[in-house]
């Protein structure tokens, strides 16, 4: 790669470029299992810390058995290469399993968000014409009733328990799924199974698929810069090579003495989590201490405490969570074996990284990323620290450049802000089945190359340093590191009988944590309460899409071609914000 003015700020550990092996991305495994064969690769459980040291582990040659059997499973019911699996479930070994399994036997996962309600999951599986699910017992209910307008010949149902210790196991039993009636009944139900029945019944090794680094890896769904749900096609190549790109970056923070252990509480179901977390760790052979519920922070900070991970990848609100958490500010945690922090998702105050670098001892520094890069494409120096409010400088051999706003065809000087340009091995092949916005994203320039533009405003320091000045314009910024798209709540409410316009922004306006807010024209005679529109809304979306407020209005703000001026909205909101509140 030709020098950039931001390769003088790389720790001295990270290269500019990188060799990328040409082999699938579940060779990792392989090859981690053939190297590390009883190194501990997943650490699961925990939930209970009353009970003591209440943990399962599976060591690399496990979970590579495992994927094997999952693997050959799929093709004796008939996985073709190419079939898409859709992965519906929290973090847990048989995410796991399942994705490196899937990618074995040639098929492309497709991870879907465990907090999507029936209406969601049924787009995506529909969308992406997918053909078997893995599903968690208790999100089976939603598949169960979208199923019959599907292409799904095979579900794939797992307890949340499978791979609890024994102890938990019989606890989780005998009092949380009988209190909350977990128990899920499949057995009159075709092309459907349990997740150990379907290991059981197959053969312990798949048969051999050619599988090339241009084929797609993943679908990858995201809103995009337009808010229509869009599946980012990751190649094999694309994904091995963010995950190589991944691990020499976090080079920079040095060598740990023993294996590097990852505490993977970020949903896998997000690209962030699934390169920086869990294929970065399979690539180098690390030990995932794996979380399913991240907002629980006794078990989040209960397995800092026993497991001392050295690497945790987060969101702003996870560590402000775990800085302001009283136990934590009573001492009753030691978080000192974390030495690396990756923030991505949205930006990290300065204060909440202070915090958490001053009790922990390690590094936290900001990054950014999209579905369409796999997602890792920019980070701050974990050597130096970088620099506080940006978002770092282009990682080994990713190309970044700033174009105007308007054509987006000329290119801008430093301390222009301007949408900003990738290009790298980590940019995606194209949006599934979507050819107009395929061609919106990715653009020929004039040096002959193709980049993604990403729809993200941001500026360039002089000396190679990037910051961003406005995400995504529509884009709500919700706790917990999900971004919100409008449309989503718009379509929702569209459907709403009695509703005539309306427009979703995030409030308060310019903020990290945000909640929707709802502007509503009813159709003329009708009446609703803002009540009764977010429990339509529940119904509808995943809990974190839901709007927290609703405002009635008699029109909605438009352009001379009727389209509602969403800008305006935000503008008169943040007003609102600033004005002084009268006693």
């Amino acid at each position: 790669m030709e020098p950039r003015v931001w390769h003088q700020h790389y720790d001295p550990s990270v290269p500019v470029s990188i060799e990328y092996p040409r082999r699938p991305v579940d060779q990792f495994l392989r090859q981690s299992a053939q190297q590390h064969p009883e190194r501990t690769a997943l650490i699961f459980g925990g939930m209970a810390p009353w009970l003591g040291e209440q943990h399962r582990r599976l060591s690399y040659r496990e979970l590579d058995a495992l994927a094997d059997r999952f693997a050959a499973g799929l093709q004796q019911q008939g996985l073709q290469k190419g079939d898409r699996v859709v992965l519906y479930m929290p973090n847990c070994p048989q995410y796991v399993i399942a994705y490196y399994g899937t990618l074995r036997a040639g098929g492309i996962v497709v991870p879907s968000n465990p907090l999507y309600v029936a209406r969601e999951i049924e787009h995506q599986m529909k969308d992406a014409g997918a053909t078997f699910a893995v599903v968690l017992s208790l999100l089976y209910k939603n598949v169960k009733q979208v199923r019959a307008h599907t292409a799904l010949k095979q579900v794939i149902v797992t307890n949340i328990k499978e791979y609890f210790p024994g102890l938990l196991k019989t606890l989780f039993s005998l009092a949380k799924e009988k209190k909350e009636g977990h128990q899920v009944d499949i057995s009159q139900d075709a092309g459907t199974v349990w997740f150990q029945d379907f290991l059981a019944a197959a053969p312990s090794a798949p048969q051999p698929v050619e599988v090339t680094p241009e084929d797609t890896a993943i679908l990858m769904y995201t809103g995009g810069t337009t808010g229509v749900p869009k599946g980012a096609q990751l190649t094999h190549s694309n994904v091995v090579a963010n995950a190589l790109q991944s691990a020499a970056w976090l080079s920079g923070a040095g060598q740990s003495a023993g294996p590097e252990i990852m505490l993977t509480a970020l949903p896998l179901t997000h690209s962030y989590s699934m390169t920086v977390c869990m294929n970065l760790s399979v690539f180098g052979g690390h030990t995932q201490i794996v979380i399913p519920n991240p907002r629980d922070m006794v078990h989040v900070l209960n397995a800092i405490n026993i497991h001392r991970p050295t690497y945790f990848p987060g969101v702003p609100a996870l560590y402000t969570a775990i800085t302001n958490h009283p136990d934590v500010k009573a001492g009753k945690y030691d978080l000192k074996s974390i030495k690396a922090c990756i923030s991505g998702a949205a930006g990290l105050p300065v204060e909440v990284q202070t915090q958490f670098q001053r009790i922990t001892g390690g590094r936290l520094v900001e990054g950014f990323g999209l579905s369409e890069t796999s997602p890792v494409a920019l980070g701050n120096p974990l050597g130096s620290g970088g620099r506080i409010g940006t978002i770092g400088v282009p990682i080994s051999d990713t190309d970044v450049k700033i174009m105007d706003p308007e054509t987006e065809e000329t290119e801008l000087g430093p301390n222009q802000p301007g949408v900003i340009c990738i290009r790298g091995p980590q940019v995606m092949k194209g949006y599934w089945n979507m050819p107009k916005e395929t061609a919106d994203a990715l653009r020929q320039h004039a040096d002959g190359q193709i980049w993604l533009h990403t729809g993200d405003i941001a500026q360039m320091s002089e000396d190679g340093y990037f910051r961003i000045v406005d995400r995504k314009k529509d884009m709500i910024l919700a706790s917990g590191g999900f971004n919100v798209y409008p449309r989503d709540i718009e379509e929702r409410l569209y459907e709403h009988p009695k509703v005539l316009e309306a427009v979703a922004i995030g409030v308060p306006v310019d903020s990290d944590n945000q909640r929707a807010k709802a502007f509503v024209v009813l159709k003329p005679g009708q009446t609703v309460t803002p009540e009764e529109l977010i429990a339509w809304c529940k119904e509808g979306l995943a809990p974190y899409k839901v709007p927290k407020f609703v405002e009635f209005r008699s029109e909605l703000p438009k352009t001379m071609v009727g389209k509602i001026l969403r800008r305006q909205l935000m503008e008169e909101e943040a007003q609102r914000e600033k004005a002084p509140v009268s006693s």
